[in-house]
């Protein structure tokens, strides 16, 4: 049974018009009031301009592209390259066609804010909703995002994730084009082996991520595959977690060196963690490549230009934002189960060499 303002009125215990006001941001209402009527449309799922039965499954020219930073170049290639799909020229005529209107939102990494989104989408019965990065492992969000998406999907919007895994629960996902983090993390880190390299710093990111995990289990792979793993606790030891960004690969950088000033080379969990890598390592009066390896991750594309340029993992951002651009669309047919997972490719550069000997 579709849901109506008045139905919203009566949770909140206010008059139709209040909740409208409140809808609506064109009349000053108390605090109190506000957060109970937003309470209540959240408790009821009531969706702005939904009362129709005809209208429950339209949706509109709108299309959500949700990033956790549209400053970080990883976000903002995969958002552009999406939304050339989703907002194209048309016919040069300046009507609009085909076309979407796409909506950038950016989370800032919280899961709260991303569920925002995803209300403010459904209410405006969005098209299709991208979903960019790596997802928030907590089980409570995670159950809290099926349950949205799912609403979503019955109503008509497009879900696709892009370089994020499907949730371990619902399929209301058109695709899901997971990236390899796990195989790519586990090749940079035999790179370094086969330099000959057994002292190996790691810079992760955020432990509750995605893809902070899988890129993590990818370097411990190759670790154990090559029987550096005898100590478990030497593992934990050199690794660092922190914030995917330059100043944490700063910080965790001299950390790791504290810990272990043995250690030949350090993995960032991106090209942007990686910069930070280095300036720690000169800050110490260490020299790229010759006393310490600095490896990355993504190949954004200020690492080429890095001095050294940086050794890291290619991820096809631009196509992998375009391909889910064009599945948002429904131009292009889901792969296979609805799941793609994206090579990732190993980038070797000036930054990683054979450890110095004496």
């Amino acid at each position: 049974m579709t849901v109506t303002l008045a139905d919203v009125a009566a949770r909140a215990r206010v008059s139709p018009a209040t909740v409208s006001r409140v809808l609506n941001g064109n009349y000053p209402v108390a605090a109190s009031t506000r957060e109970r009527v937003l309470r209540a449309v959240d408790d009821l799922d009531y969706v702005l301009n939904g009362p129709a039965s005809s209208l429950a499954a339209a949706t509109s020219d709108l299309v959500g592209i949700l990033v956790n930073d549209i400053a970080d170049p990883f976000f903002g290639i995969m958002a552009g390259a999406a939304q050339t799909q989703i907002g194209g020229p048309g016919d040069g005529s300046g009507r609009a066609g085909g076309e979407k209107l796409a909506v950038i939102c950016n989370t800032g990494g919280s899961p709260e804010r991303e569920l925002t989104y995803l209300t403010l989408l459904q209410r405006q019965r969005a098209a299709a909703v991208v979903l960019t990065g790596g997802a928030v492992e907590y089980p409570e969000h995670q159950a809290a995002m099926a349950a949205k998406l799912a609403k979503m999907a019955d109503a008509g919007t497009r879900i696709v994730f892009c370089g994020r895994p499907p949730l371990p629960e619902g399929d209301a996902l058109v695709a899901a084009l997971a990236f390899d983090n796990r195989g790519g993390g586990r090749r940079l880190t035999e790179h370094l082996i086969a330099l000959g390299h057994r002292r190996i710093g790691y810079v992760a990111g955020p432990p509750e991520r995605t893809t902070t995990r899988h890129r993590l289990e990818g370097h411990r792979e190759a670790l154990r595959g090559a029987g550096l793993d005898a100590d478990a606790g030497d593992e934990e030891r050199l690794t660092v977690h922190g914030p995917y960004d330059r100043r944490s690969g700063y910080e965790a950088t001299l950390e790791i060196l504290r810990r272990d000033p043995t250690v030949t080379a350090v993995v960032a969990a991106n090209d942007t963690v990686a910069l930070g890598a280095c300036a720690a390592v000169r800050d110490q009066g260490l020299r790229i490549p010759q006393d310490i390896s600095v490896a990355g991750f993504d190949d954004l594309p200020f690492s080429v230009d890095a001095v050294p340029a940086l050794t890291t993992v290619r991820l096809p951002l631009f196509e992998a934002g375009a391909r889910a651009g064009r599945l948002a669309m429904g131009k292009e047919n889901p792969p296979p189960g609805g799941i793609a997972t994206i090579a990732a490719e190993l980038m070797i550069r000036g930054s990683t060499a054979p450890p110095r000997v004496g």
